[in-house]
């Protein structure tokens, strides 16, 4: 059975040939297809039917296709015009090669070399929407895709822009929690409080991606996501260079520098992240307490365990909310 019960490969949506299942989720399913008006290759990304019902899954479908429609960069996938559907669906650019996950799947961790160029790209990408008001509030190697050029020399496109905020818009969302939502892995301690994620939450999340492809681990870990989001707010990573060597000590300090716990020490904006990292020799070094107590371990109470657990239950107990409200419609 296919995730999309409407739509299989071999159909025609519109004018596109669908031809095979690319990725899906909890909130859609991702196709390739070509256009036959032009004979070009597109990403189709259709929602499940149950979420059109669902007024708050379905807004975030629309913050994704407005954004993408307005994002003119290399590093960031396009969304192509698409009047006169007969149903609502995406329409992508189709960019070959693999999401980021996958080639941290394979390789497990990256050399030096290729990781930084990577990490400059996002960073550039990252910059560009912030610029333009956009945070995108999921960065995880998940939602970057990269190309197929040969390693050392790929280029990045940022993808899933569905829990992505404009810039004054108010909107509850809690990013990276739950299967359907993403993964606490990546989340910046800010979000685990319960606030609002920036730019300066993508940075963070940034600076994960990048320890995990030069270490192969992420910086905090537990036996489930309450732990995971407890450690980042009570202890300090393990040093990168203890994880791997080969790690130098300025690429550790950057790293220090984009996890800061408090968003206000951390990089000021992409562009200083990414200079750091093209100008690495520019990187001053001193002690860091981080590094010196980082086995000073804490362990959250039961009532911090309880606190955090229910602020981070709380938007998907609203999501439930509505969607049983507008089921009973």
């Amino acid at each position: 059975m296919f995730p999309n019960s409407d739509i299989h490969p071999g159909d025609q949506l519109d004018h596109f040939q669908i031809e095979s299942i690319v990725a899906t989720s909890g909130m859609a399913t991702v196709f390739k297809a070509v256009d036959l008006e032009t004979g070009t290759q597109v990403a189709i990304k259709v929602p499940h039917p149950e979420m059109e019902s669902d007024p708050v899954m379905f807004d975030r479908f629309r913050r994704e296709e407005d954004i993408g429609t307005r994002m003119q960069h290399p590093g960031v996938m396009r969304v192509l015009p698409n009047p006169g559907r007969s149903q609502v669906y995406i329409v992508m650019e189709w960019v070959p090669g693999r999401l980021l996950r996958s080639i941290l799947n394979e390789e497990k961790k990256l050399p030096l070399a290729r990781a930084v160029h990577l990490t400059i790209g996002i960073c550039e990408a990252l910059q560009y929407i912030h610029t333009h008001g956009v945070a995108h509030r999921d960065m995880k190697p998940e939602n970057v895709m990269v190309d197929e050029n040969d390693p050392g020399n790929e280029t990045i496109r940022l993808i899933d822009f569905g829990i992505a905020a404009n810039a004054g818009s108010r909107r509850l969302t809690f990013a990276n929690f739950s299967q359907g939502m993403g993964t606490p892995d990546y989340i910046s301690p800010e979000q685990v409080r319960g606030k609002r994620g920036d730019a300066r939450s993508d940075i963070y999340a940034v600076g994960v991606m990048l320890y995990e492809m030069l270490t192969g681990e992420v910086p905090f870990s537990g036996p489930n996501p309450f732990a995971v989001m407890n450690d980042r707010l009570l202890n300090q990573p393990v040093p990168p260079r203890t994880v791997e060597p080969s790690i130098t000590p300025q690429i550790q300090e950057i790293l220090y520098r984009a996890l800061e716990r408090d968003p206000k020490n951390r990089y000021a904006s992409a562009r200083e992240f990414a200079h750091d990292l093209h100008h690495q020799e520019e990187v001053g070094l001193a002690p860091r307490t981080e590094e010196a107590n980082w086995q000073q371990r804490q362990s959250p109470g039961r009532r911090r365990i309880l606190f955090y657990a229910g602020v981070a239950m709380l938007p998907v107990v609203i999501l439930l909310l509505l969607y049983i409200v507008s089921r009973s419609k």
